[in-house]
């Protein structure tokens, strides 16, 4: 059997203050084309289908058009929900959906699979969502972990597939122990022990489809993260994006394929001088990506933004990143006016503290000299 897998498509998410939707349609419509091509027999979606628990009426269009179109080329689709997403509102569109789609979102019926056949049998599918322990408590009693919760519900699956047997693979969204760590892990995810899986907790079924985390993960020849199909911070620039095909023979052996998918835009972050990133020929080559701009001046740009957008027109972040700083005496801000024996020394003290150490210029403290002396002639008319 043929299987992709595919999560965390957080449809509606913006990028910085921009629409991501419809690079998010082309990216899927390339996913559908990829299992056309590949004859793929089961789609998985390991959740956060989308970003926002109440997802406007635009996104709902895309999931429906693009279930719509995976289950034209022949393949059945199984989804499940995510911390993104409410899983009452995603499991109440499973009602309004074609035969051969199937909405997971209920915890209380994870030992309940879709079952496909192929040639060489049945193969058991467990949806199992997003997890939230202070939820459960009540129908699972003793369950207060994100570890407790995953080893519940899959005891609930392996004492199920024990009597149905046959192969099996089950779905997760969760942060499961040995994820490689990012600069910038997913905006929700917790790193304390409490909320970590124990990798041993999937065993007994012959993939592990897992969601959560936005880059290709392999934690094992039989448990892989697919990753998000768009690049949703810049932290994800350097990670592919795509899908994995997964293969499963009549004895449940495992054999994957990483299918890459489009990136509609590519992420980079460039590095230097103000001056430099606004006229050097080497930062040509990246006027279409999408740009962070760290500019390594001693002292803040003015209007920075505006100037990189004129070079770099999609320049969604830009941070002052001295290559050097100042060190300063030592002395608060509040020392320094306090010791102040002039207005020039008063302006100085507020230059060095908002300018993190630096004070001002030859060029600043004769203009300085200058404002100060006008004001002195001024007062002395009045």
């Amino acid at each position: 059997m043929r299987i992709l897998h595919t999560s965390d498509w957080h449809i509606g998410r913006t990028f910085h203050g921009h629409a991501t939707l419809d690079a998010l349609r082309d990216v899927l419509g390339a996913l559908v084309a990829q299992v056309r091509e590949n004859d793929v027999d089961l789609v998985l979606v390991a959740g956060d289908v989308f970003d926002s628990p109440t997802p406007s009426a635009d996104c709902y269009t895309l999931l429906t058009d693009t279930l719509f179109a995976l289950r034209d080329t022949g393949a059945r689709v199984v989804v499940t929900s995510g911390n993104h997403d409410s899983a009452a509102r995603l499991g109440f569109q499973s009602r309004l959906l074609r035969d051969g789609i199937h909405v997971l979102t209920d915890p209380r019926h994870v030992d309940v699979p879709v079952t496909v056949t192929d040639a060489d049998g049945p193969v058991h599918v467990y949806g199992i969502p997003f997890l939230e322990p202070a939820l459960l408590r009540h129908e699972w009693p003793g369950v207060r972990t994100q570890e407790a919760a995953m080893t519940h519900a899959m005891g609930l699956v392996t004492a199920d597939l024990a009597e149905r047997g046959g192969r099996s693979v089950v779905m997760a969204h969760c942060f499961a122990a040995g994820v490689e760590p990012t600069p910038q892990l997913e905006r929700d995810i917790q790193q304390g022990g409490l909320d970590v899986v124990p990798l041993d907790v999937f065993a007994g079924v012959d993939y592990a489809a897992l969601g959560h985390i936005h880059g290709r993960q392999r934690l094992g020849e039989r448990v892989h993260y697919c990753g998000a199909p768009l690049h949703y911070s810049f932290g994800e620039g350097d990670k592919p994006r795509g899908s994995w095909l997964v293969e499963l023979d009549a004895t449940g052996a495992v054999a994957t394929t990483w299918l890459e998918l489009p990136v509609p835009r590519p992420l980079v972050t460039l590095r230097a001088p103000m001056d430099e990133l606004l006229t050097d020929p080497r930062f040509d080559a990246h006027q279409g990506a999408w740009v962070q701009a760290e500019y390594t001046d001693t002292l803040p740009q003015r209007e920075a933004m505006r100037r990189l957008q004129q070079r770099f027109p999609h320049c969604a972040v830009v941070v002052h990143a001295p290559a050097e700083r100042a060190t300063g005496d030592g002395r608060s801000y509040a020392d320094r006016v306090r010791a102040a024996r002039s207005d020039s020394e008063l302006v100085e003290a507020f230059l060095v503290h908002v300018r993190q150490g630096e004070g001002a210029s030859d060029r600043e403290r004769d203009l300085m000299t200058a404002m100060l002396d006008d004001r002195v002639i001024a007062q002395a008319r009045a």
